[in-house]
């Protein structure tokens, strides 16, 4: 796929969707933080289900860390592996707290080094909370990538890489919510919708689907 293209494919997407953001509730970078820690496996409308009623309760390092463990778990028990995403995100509070005084950090090293947090979630708090440049490649951006060409790789940091290089500089903030909101709508993994695409002129997947 050219440069050309690529900008093409960026800038249909910029005008059908100026203003770009997550699909998780949040209003602080903590809260996102959280969220995105408890999304892993899981769908956002169930942890924004389960952040609507933790949230008024418990939304600062703080006051999750006065739930404890058990506590937490009966907020977030309808989430995929709540159990282990409670300890992580207690120990989470309690490096904030003792490390940070009680806020997020805002850099990749910090962030990667608190329990349930990886690349993936560092990225996405980098860029929504932070307004940092990161593309934080999940399973639906990997998808798109490889199957439109935009940027395919092997694994999800070769992906990262080469959308950071390929992606021009005046999309690169939004290009991550772009991306994933065309494989979570359009670009879906078992039937891709490319009768509904509006870039599907302009993808080099060869198995296109319109029925």
């Amino acid at each position: 796929m050219n440069p050309a293209k690529r900008a093409e494919i960026f800038a249909r997407f910029q005008a059908a969707n100026p203003h770009p953001t997550t699909e998780l509730n949040y209003s602080t970078p903590f809260e996102l933080l959280i969220a995105v820690i408890l999304s892993a496996q899981a769908t956002d409308v169930g942890v924004n289900k389960a952040t609507a009623k933790l949230y008024p309760v418990a939304n600062t390092p703080q006051k999750i860390l006065a739930l404890g463990v058990e506590g937490l778990k009966e907020y977030i028990s309808t989430i995929n592996f709540f159990r282990t995403k409670a300890e992580n995100v207690i120990k989470t509070c309690r490096i904030l707290v003792e490390q940070h005084g009680g806020q997020v950090p805002e850099s990749r090293e910090a962030l990667e080094a608190l329990p349930g947090v990886g690349r993936k979630t560092a990225n996405v708090v980098l860029n929504t909370a932070f307004g940092h440049p990161t593309i934080a490649v999940d399973t639906h951006i990997f998808r798109v990538s490889n199957r439109t060409k935009i940027a395919p790789g092997k694994d999800v940091v070769e992906v990262e890489k080469k959308l950071e290089k390929f992606t021009p500089p005046e999309y690169r903030q939004d290009a991550h919510h772009w991306l994933i909101l065309h494989g979570r709508y359009t670009c879906i993994a078992r039937k891709p919708r490319c009768g509904a695409c509006l870039i599907e002129d302009l993808c080099e997947f060869r198995d296109k689907v319109y029925d």
